[in-house]
Parts: structure tokens; C-alpha cells; sequence
């Protein structure tokens, strides 16, 4: 048997400190009722979207074969481009192959050495390693506190250019930033916004196209990012803003220059995505009431939600090992929750992210919240009596 390399036993420590912790992940397929996904229009399965994707992949096969700036480019791309910039009301927009690498792609080309970029302590791991690319001063403020994050604005010397990156819907927390008061702070103070969409495009807004629009702020966003593999169905992301900020990261973003060109069937799956959230809008109006609702019944069983209105729900339970526990036992009852735990959320506050989707009725939702309640007492902590 071959010795153990340093390199090895380094690794295996790391396992066994995961291990120790309750947080090493394990990678598993959906099975019962979808209550984890973000595919929460139900587009993913959507018969139109299956179509037009199939009929594309016949047309122009697999794979891009390059990047889009050797023999990767397509026209479906240039038309969904201009299709997403016209929902999000933007000069243009340019598609990534995935939310990750466009943040990754915004942040690290924009930032530089002279900046400061103000960042909400709970943006995602895309922001945060964006921003560590970038050259820019970091300045973290505590999660959507204006109050906060105004005083350090004030406060922060910059010799160039302020940036604010923020998300519009936090996908643990299930809450919205106050984009409309950082926009007019912002516009005062010439820094640039930056909203990450994420979880809001497709859902929020009279058409859908995301919190942006419903707060309002269309004018004072410098560019957004909007994944379309979350409540649009298919998967990668687009970059909206100005037609001068689009060119910059063509000529200059190292993830969209070196990487390969998402396979062209997927332009087509998420313009024909963007049609039915046009002439569907009830699947939206659905979403959010069932999730309203979820809510309600959780709270009638004296489950406690972090506070929100939006289609995640989560339920804090603390500790890593009981999360573990009761989305296992949830799991075993047929519901499909998934334990979150640090790094993905702050020590000491695992949860279960409930996800709301279009699909979930009545029955469903009476049911899970009956199995919930259930799995909680079973693996709640016992106390110690004294005598």
C-alpha cells in the first residue's frame, strides 16, 4: 500500500474537521416534493421551454464550441441579449454561463485600486469573491442598514469611485434591501449601484422583471445581475445597464473572454422563458400567495420564520447537527428540504431554506407543516431537571 502523502493527510484533516463539525455536504438527487429548488415558477419542466430548447439543440447542436469571441458567438445570443435588456429596461445586456461568473465578471472589472465598494455583510459567495478580485477598498456594513451603511458612506475617504453592491432578494434570509433608499443615497453621492437579481427576476414587478422595477429605481441602477436559472427555468445570467458598461466587460472581463460560450439552445430555452412570464402572470401572483400562506400555517403551528414576504422561508434551528437531523427526517417523509449551514450562513445559525414554488396546494403545505412541527420535537434538545 503506497504511503499517505503530506498533501493527503492535510486533506483528510480538513474532512474529519468537517466531520467533527457537522458540516461536511454530501451530494444528492431531488426526491419528493421539491421544497429546495429556486425553480420557483415551475419553468424548468415548463412544455413550451422543453420544446423550443429541443428544437434548438436539433438546429444548432450541443455545444458553442468556443468563446463567444472566437467561433463561440450566435445570433440567438445577440437576440436574447437584446430581448432581456428591453424586460429590464436597460441600453443592453450581455449572457454569462452562470450568475457566479458574471458577479465574478462585474466586480473584478469595474473595481479599482482608487475605489471603495460598500458591501452588505450577507451578500453571496459570488459577490464576495468578486469583490476580492477586484482592487477596490472593501467596506462591509451590517445586513440592509442604511443607517449604517450612509454613515460609512459619509465617513470613507475615496479617491475614486464609490461602488454599493448589494442583493435585491438575500437568498438565506429571505428578505428585500432597502433599494429605494440606497438609490436616492447613491444618487446623491454619485456611487454606483450594483443590485444582484438573483432571486427576484422573473417574480417581482408588474412585468416581472424583478425588485429593481418594483422599487422603482430603474434610472439609478448601474448594472444589474439577473440569473436565468433560478425562477426562469434554464440557467446562466445577464449583465444589464448602460451599452458603454456591456462593451467594457466584452473587451475586459476575463470570465466571459476565456471561458466557452454556453450551449445556444439555452438563448432559446430563456426567450421563450421570457414570453411566458409575459402572457402568465398568474404563475407569479400564485407564487407569492402560496408562500404568503406557507407562512401562515408555519406561524399557526408556532414555527418561526425570519421575517419577509418573499417566496424563502427559513427557519432557524441553530445548531448543525439538528438541521441535519430534521431535513433528513423531512426527507424520509417524502419532503425535500436541505439542512444550510456555515459557510453558506453565519456560525451558529443552520436552517432549513424553505423554498416556495407555483406547484405546492393546500394539502401539500398542511401536510409538510404537520411533518415539520414533528421532526422539530423529535430533535429538539433535551433539558436537564434538577431535584
Amino acid at each position: 500500500m503506497p504511503l499517505i502523502s503530506e498533501l493527503e493527510q492535510r486533506v483528510r484533516q480538513h474532512l474529519a474537521g468537517l466531520d467533527a463539525a457537522g458540516l461536511r455536504r454530501h451530494l444528492r438527487p431531488p426526491t419528493g416534493v421539491d421544497l429546495s429548488s429556486n425553480d420557483y415558477l415551475g419553468m424548468a419542466t415548463h412544455p413550451v421551454l422543453k420544446e423550443r430548447m429541443a428544437e434548438a439543440v436539433l438546429r444548432e447542436g450541443c455545444g458553442a464550441t468556443a468563446s463567444r469571441l472566437l467561433r463561440g458567438e450566435r445570433a440567438s445570443f445577440a437576440a436574447v441579449e437584446r430581448r432581456f435588456a428591453e424586460f429590464k429596461r436597460t441600453e443592453a445586456a450581455l449572457f454569462f454561463s452562470s450568475g457566479y461568473a458574471a458577479n465574478i465578471a462585474v466586480l473584478s472589472t469595474f473595481l479599482e485600486s482608487t475605489d471603495v465598494v460598500f458591501s452588505d455583510e450577507l451578500n453571496h459567495a459570488s459577490l464576495i469573491d468578486g469583490m476580492r478580485l477586484g482592487r477596490a477598498r472593501r467596506v462591509i456594513f451590517p445586513h440592509g442598514n442604511i443607517e449604517a451603511f450612509s454613515r460609512l458612506l459619509e465617513a470613507e475617504h475615496c479617491a475614486g469611485q464609490r461602488f454599493l453592491v448589494t442583493e435585491s432578494l438575500f437568498s438565506m434570509e429571505g428578505d428585500v434591501a432597502p433599494l429605494a433608499e440606497y438609490a436616492a443615497l447613491c444618487r446623491a453621492t454619485g456611487t454606483a449601484l450594483i443590485v444582484d437579481e438573483a432571486h427576484a427576476v422573473g417574480i417581482y414587478g408588474a412585468r416581472g422583471s424583478g425588485l429593481i422595477e418594483a422599487s422603482g429605481i430603474e434610472e439609478d441602477v448601474f448594472l444589474s445581475v439577473n440569473t436565468a436559472g433560478k425562477a426562469l427555468g434554464v440557467g446562466g445570467a445577464f449583465v444589464a445597464g448602460s451599452a458603454w458598461a456591456v462593451e467594457y466587460l466584452i473587451q475586459r472581463a476575463r470570465p466571459f473572454i476565456f471561458s466557452t460560450a454556453p450551449p445556444p439552445a439555452m438563448a432559446a430555452a430563456i426567450d421563450a422563458a421570457l414570453t411566458v412570464i409575459a402572457e402568465e402572470p398568474e404563475r407569479r401572483t400564485q407564487l407569492l400567495e402560496r408562500a404568503a400562506r406557507l407562512r401562515e400555517l408555519l406561524a399557526d403551528r408556532g414555527v418561526t420564520v425570519l421575517p419577509g414576504r418573499s417566496q424563502i422561508l427559513p427557519v432557524i434551528v441553530g445548531d448543525n447537527a439538528r438541521s441535519t437531523a430534521v431535513a433528513s427526517t423531512l426527507q424520509a417523509k417524502g419532503f425535500d428540504v436541505r439542512a444550510i449551514r456555515p459557510p453558506t450562513v453565519p456560525s451558529g445559525t443552520a436552517r432549513l431554506r424553505i423554498a416556495v414554488n407555483v406547484s405546492l396546494n393546500e394539502a401539500t403545505m398542511h401536510a409538510f407543516v404537520a411533518a415539520l412541527v414533528a421532526a422539530m420535537a423529535e430533535t429538539a434538545p433535551c433539558r436537564e431537571v434538577s431535584f
